[in-house]
């Protein structure tokens, strides 16, 4: 098995349970647009992909609808709706013990950096994490493959072999293989095995300590 010196960790899904903030702020901006949210649309369905495309793809809306909701979902986040999360339980000895072993984590999420960092420091994470990459409130690095693109080029690793990306949706997976890096999909999520399998990772873990043995020990 390879042994890895960077893990970088999706924010939603894989470090924190995000469901009640984010699905609130869906409703929110619907309600505000005057919109109906779809008959049986789970709205964790936009936990993961970029906000654009939530909004566009499930909600159907229109270019400048979907631009609207975008900006309206952010008003209530912005206003609490961020905090309304909970770290997975096994997620906080994790980072730790990766810590001591001296590897790199980072948190490579389709969150704007803005919400990730005050998401981070109000959980007490912020210590673990050598770097923050996420999209800018203009867009910039909207796609995960952008976001991890941005992450390799700051910490200068010319190496992608050596980096582990950890998520639970298939875009996880995806951003990771278009960068040439491995991806280990995680069950307490939001996405399915199916999905993550099916995307390319190459394996899926039930527990957060199942990945220490992907690194070296200390």
């Amino acid at each position: 098995m390879p042994q890895y010196t960077h893990a970088f960790f999706d924010l939603d899904g894989t470090v924190t349970n995000s469901a009640p903030g984010i699905t609130a702020s869906v409703r929110y901006a619907m309600q505000k647009l005057g919109r109906r949210i779809p008959d049986g649309l789970d709205l964790t369905a936009f936990i993961g992909p970029p906000l654009l495309y939530g909004f566009s793809t499930f909600c159907k809306l229109n270019d400048a609808d979907t631009v609207r909701a975008v900006a309206l979902y952010r008003e209530n986040y912005r206003a609490g709706g961020m905090l309304q999360c909970d770290i997975y339980p096994g997620i906080q000895p994790l980072l730790q013990e990766l810590n001591t072993r001296g590897t790199v984590c980072v948190l490579a999420t389709c969150k704007p950096h803005e919400f990730a960092t005050q998401i981070l420091a109000h959980l007490g994470l912020s210590k673990y994490f050598a770097l923050v990459s996420g999209p800018e409130m203009d867009g910039t690095r909207n796609e995960k493959d952008e976001v991890i693109a941005y992450a390799l080029k700051n910490l200068r690793i010319s190496d992608p072999a050596a980096v582990l990306m950890v998520g639970d949706r298939d875009n996880d997976v995806l951003g990771a293989k278009k960068n040439g890096i491995d991806c280990v999909g995680v069950r307490w999520g939001f996405g399915s095995e199916e999905e993550l399998l099916t995307a390319g990772a190459i394996e899926v873990i039930s527990t957060p300590d199942e990945l220490l043995r992907f690194f070296p020990a200390p």
